[in-house]
C-alpha cells in the first residue's frame, strides 16, 4: 500500500506541476480558454457565468499556480488531508468538464497543457479519469497509513519549516514567472506563430493527408479507405486518419475593405500593429498618448524599409475613429480575434515579419527599438 500511495502521489505531483509549468508561461493563454468555458456555460448553464469573464485571468493565475503547489505539497507528502481533498475536488472538477467538452463538442481543445501539447476532447478526457483513479487513491490511502514515509523517502521533507518556505517561494517564482508573461510576453512560444517560423509552410499539410468514409447500410457501421458506389450507403462522417500531418496554421487570413490581403502580407517587410479590441486595448489616458508619440516616431524611421500596418479584428468604425483622433496614417488590415491573440498575447502588440518569417514579437511594455526592427529585418544602415 505503501508504493501504490507513494508512486500515486509522484505521479500526480509531477503532472500537475508540469501542467502548471506550462500554463504560467503563459497565462494570457488560459485566460483566453476559461472565457471560451465561461460563454458555453452562459448559453447552456446560466448567464451568471458572464460575470466571471473580467476575471478570467486572475482565475487563470490562481489555477496555475494552484496546480503548481498541489504538485509540490503532493511530492512532499504536505498536509495530505487538505491537499488530498483539494486535489481530489480539482481533478473531479476538470472530469466534468473534459467529459462535457468532448460529449457535446463544446471546447475542442481543454487547455490542459497549453499551447505545448494538443489533447483531443476525448484524450483530455481519459487523462483526467487516470489521474482521478490516482487520486482517489490518494485520498482513501492517505488516512490509512500510518507512517506515510513511502517510496524514495526524502528526510529533510520531515522539516515543516524546510516544507513551508518551499511552497512560499515556489508561489513567488509563479507570481513573478505570471507576471512577467502577462506584461512582456510568454518566456517560451509553443505557438505555431514562434519567432522563427515561416508561416506560408505551416499553413501546408506536412504529408498528403488520407481519410476514411464511415458509411451506414441497414443499421451497420462501414469505414471505407474510397467513397462507396453503392447508394444505398448513407453516410455519417469522413474521418481523417492521419490527423499529425495536418497544417499547423488553418486560419491565417487578412483582409481590407477591397480585398484579400494574406498572400501579399507574406512579401517583403511588415510590422503589424497588433490591435485585438480597441475597446479593451491595454493602454489608457496618459500611457496612450505616450504610446501614440512613441508609435509615429516608429513609424516615420522604419517606413522607407518595413511598411507598418495597423492589423485588427475590431469594429471598423470604432477603430477608423481612432486613428482619426490620433492623426496615424497607416493601412489597415483585419483579421480574426482567435487568430490574433493567438499570434500575440499583447493588446496592442508589434509582429515583425520578412517574407513570410516571423522576425520578432513584442510587448506594448516593451515597445521595439527602430533599429532592432531594422535589424530584424536584415536592413543594413
Amino acid at each position: 500500500m505503501k508504493i501504490l500511495y507513494s508512486l500515486s502521489r509522484y505521479f500526480v505531483g509531477s503532472l500537475f506541476i508540469f501542467s502548471g509549468a506550462i500554463k504560467i508561461n503563459d497565462p494570457v493563454g488560459t485566460q483566453i480558454k476559461l472565457e471560451e468555458y465561461f460563454q458555453v456555460f452562459s448559453t447552456d448553464f446560466t448567464s451568471l457565468f458572464e460575470l466571471l469573464v473580467p476575471f478570467a485571468l486572475f482565475i487563470s493565475v490562481f489555477l496555475c499556480c494552484l496546480e503548481i503547489i498541489l504538485g509540490f505539497a503532493l511530492l512532499m507528502n504536505y498536509k495530505m488531508k487538505l491537499v488530498s481533498s483539494i486535489t481530489l475536488g480539482l481533478i473531479v472538477f476538470f472530469t466534468f468538464l473534459t467529459f462535457y467538452s468532448a460529449y457535446f463538442n463544446k471546447v475542442t481543445d481543454c487547455g490542459c497543457f497549453g499551447d505545448a501539447i494538443k489533447l483531443t476532447p476525448w484524450e483530455s478526457f481519459y487523462k483526467d479519469i487516470i489521474l482521478l483513479s490516482f487520486s482517489l487513491i490518494i485520498y482513501i490511502l492517505h488516512t490509512k497509513l500510518k507512517d506515510q514515509t513511502g517510496l524514495l523517502y526524502i528526510k529533510i521533507f520531515d522539516d515543516n519549516n524546510f516544507k513551508n518556505g518551499l511552497l512560499i517561494f515556489v508561489t513567488s517564482i509563479c507570481l513573478i514567472v505570471s507576471y512577467s508573461a502577462i506584461n512582456f510576453l510568454p518566456f517560451i512560444d509553443f505557438r505555431a506563430y514562434k519567432v522563427g517560423n515561416y508561416i506560408p509552410d505551416l499553413m501546408e499539410p506536412s504529408d498528403e493527408l488520407k481519410y476514411s468514409y464511415i458509411m451506414e447500410k441497414n443499421g451497420i457501421t462501414y469505414e471505407f479507405e474510397s467513397y462507396p458506389n453503392d447508394e444505398s450507403y448513407v453516410f455519417k462522417e469522413i474521418k481523417l486518419l492521419n490527423p499529425e500531418a495536418e497544417p499547423k496554421i488553418t486560419d491565417y487570413s487578412i483582409w481590407n475593405e477591397n480585398k484579400d490581403l494574406t498572400k501579399e502580407s507574406f512579401l517583403g517587410n511588415k510590422l503589424f500593429i497588433i490591435v485585438h479590441d480597441i475597446d479593451k486595448i491595454g493602454i489608457s489616458g496618459k500611457n496612450e498618448k505616450e504610446f501614440i508619440k512613441k508609435l509615429k516616431i516608429l513609424i516615420s524611421n522604419i517606413s522607407f524599409w518595413v511598411e507598418p500596418i495597423f492589423l485588427t479584428s475590431s469594429n471598423p468604425n470604432s477603430f477608423k475613429n481612432f486613428i482619426t483622433k490620433n492623426d496615424i496614417k497607416i493601412n489597415i488590415a483585419y483579421g480574426d480575434a482567435t487568430v490574433l491573440k493567438t499570434m500575440i498575447r499583447s493588446n496592442p502588440g508589434f509582429f515583425l515579419m520578412r517574407n513570410g518569417t516571423i522576425k520578432g514579437k513584442w510587448h506594448f511594455n516593451k515597445f521595439p527599438d527602430a533599429q532592432e526592427i531594422l535589424r530584424k529585418s536584415n536592413i543594413k544602415m
